[in-house]
């Protein structure tokens, strides 16, 4: 059984004061396996921003795998948007921008859509996607395929956010390679549902994170999930800033995370792909 923790849209310099500090006590109480952030862990990519978010993946647990948001690359110096867009990143993280780990049954692929050249819209490149789906099908059997973007594959319209490029052409591409598991955020909301494309097409199981530590937040409280793994079952356990029924009119006051939700999903079918198992218990 592996456990990963998946954090999202931490945005370093609009964060809550004193959630980053509640974020690490849980998170070195639930023991994952690994650790995942999927993206914008800063506000405006600026280098006091990258040392936060530094500071808090060096207390983190276990291998951090982190990907590029939109909100990572610079907005207000177009020549080092264009030039060198991850410069920061490299430099404060010391991170790739598509790390890869096999730890506990898991295997977590990252893949970069931040596009320097739109500001919040994402791209999935042909080169990444690629090396994606070779990881995917190299995976060894059992595991379970874990692929971590910023930008979510499918964009409600109701979001107000335009649909990434070439998210179609991922989709299938990553169903048909083995994926089992898509994280993602950007939206600000949380979502867990199994996804096909088309009738009859498997479906993976995309998981969104809202925003982990923002005070940008969008009609929900601060969240992360945590997925677990077994045979055939994935339980996603969403912990949110609060946790009782009060939380949505706390007004965002509370740093501390308890336990919020727990949904069961099951695959007895490779080629099918996930279906919803029900509340978890």
């Amino acid at each position: 059984m592996g456990r990963l923790l998946h954090l999202s849209d931490l945005h370093f310099g609009r964060a809550r004061p004193g959630l980053a500090e509640a974020l690490v006590d849980i998170a070195r109480d639930l023991r994952p396996d690994v650790t995942v952030i999927s993206g914008d862990l800063t506000q405006r990519a600026r280098d006091a921003e990258f040392a936060e978010a530094a500071a808090l993946i060096a207390k983190l647990p276990g291998p951090v795998i982190c990907v590029p948001g939109n909100h990572d690359l610079p907005l207000h110096n177009p020549l080092a948007r264009l030039f060198r867009p991850l410069a920061g990143w490299h430099c404060f993280l010391g991170l790739e921008s598509e790390p890869r780990a096999t730890v506990a049954g898991l295997c977590v692929i990252g893949m970069d859509t931040a596009d320097p050249f739109a500001w919040q819209r994402g791209r999935v490149r042909r080169a990444s996607l690629e090396r994606a789906c070779a990881d995917l099908r190299a995976a060894p059997a059992g595991t379970l395929r874990v692929v971590a973007m910023h930008h979510p594959l499918d964009t409600p319209a109701a979001s107000g956010k335009t649909p990434m490029t070439g998210a179609r052409r991922a989709s299938e591409a990553l169903a048909s390679a083995g994926a089992d598991v898509i994280l993602c955020g950007h939206l600000h909301n949380w979502a867990a549902a199994p996804h096909a494309l088309r009738e009859g097409g498997r479906r993976m199981l995309c998981v969104q994170a809202g925003t982990t530590l923002s005070t940008r937040l969008r009609g929900e409280e601060n969240d992360f999930n945590v997925i677990d793994h077994e045979a055939g079952l994935v339980r996603v356990t969403r912990f949110v800033s609060g946790g009782d029924s009060t939380r949505f009119a706390s007004g965002g006051d509370s740093t501390r995370f308890s336990e919020d939700s727990v949904t069961l999903f099951r695959q007895s079918d490779l080629a099918a792909g996930w279906d919803h198992g029900g509340p978890g218990l």
